[in-house]
């Protein structure tokens, strides 16, 4: 049957100012289905599974989350699989229900897992779809590249640019000169506080960043 999903977000909107977040209709979010298939390897997520997860995208995407899901070339869902997040054209998903769970390693893009608490971590492979509807961002010069690759914090020292009024405890994607998404992390301290700051104060912890591809090859995937 078809559903439609309407998640309140209000809470994650007004900590982030950001009061255009009222709500978000996602739909349809479930199709016709052998859902044997679906227990075999993948699965929908329920209501509260999209609410946790819609809560920290929209961290980072504010109102852009909307961009997710109402996409003008062909439907995207959500689908997970071994406590992992999908994101993943609709076509794509369908054929992928012919793979045995067994078989079936992952499909689309990796957003992010579940832990066993049932609280949701985004992975850095969620990276392209977050760098390119961030609401709020932050540019680090070439000597502060490898650092932050390697795992380490922002630094005042290293800031190129950040997004005004970017603030206090909000996620922000990390961005080379180049505008190269390199990771995400969340602000240390607001905009105008941040000029205050001696060069060795942190400015964004590191959340994730593409280094975690040759850090956590082992278990990333």
């Amino acid at each position: 049957m078809m559903a439609a999903v309407l998640y309140t977000l209000a809470g994650a909107a007004a900590e982030q100012g950001d009061a255009s977040i009222d709500f978000l209709l996602f739909g349809p979010l479930r199709i016709d289905i052998d859902h044997s298939s679906v227990t075999a390897s993948m699965r929908p997520l329920t209501d509260d599974e999209h609410k946790t997860m819609f809560t920290k995208l929209s961290a980072y995407l504010g109102s852009n989350l909307v961009q997710l899901i109402d996409r003008p070339d062909e439907p995207y869902v959500f689908r997970l699989h071994r406590d992992r997040v999908y994101y993943v054209s609709e076509p794509i998903m369908k054929q992928a229900l012919s793979i045995s769970r067994p078989n079936l390693m992952s499909l689309g893009t990796c957003m992010g897992k579940f832990s066993k608490t049932g609280k949701f971590r985004l992975h850095v492979t969620a990276l392209d779809w977050l760098g390119k509807y961030a609401k709020y961002k932050v540019w680090i010069k070439p000597n502060g590249e490898m650092p932050f690759l390697y795992g380490n914090h922002v630094v005042k020292a290293h800031l190129g640019r950040i997004t005004e009024d970017t603030p206090e405890h909000q996620g922000v994607v990390i961005y080379s000169m180049a505008d190269v998404p390199l990771g995400f992390g969340v602000t240390a301290r607001s905009t105008v506080d941040t000029r205050k700051l001696d060069p060795t104060s942190i400015i964004v912890f590191n959340q994730a960043d593409v280094g975690e591809y040759l850090r956590d090859e082992d278990t990333l995937f």
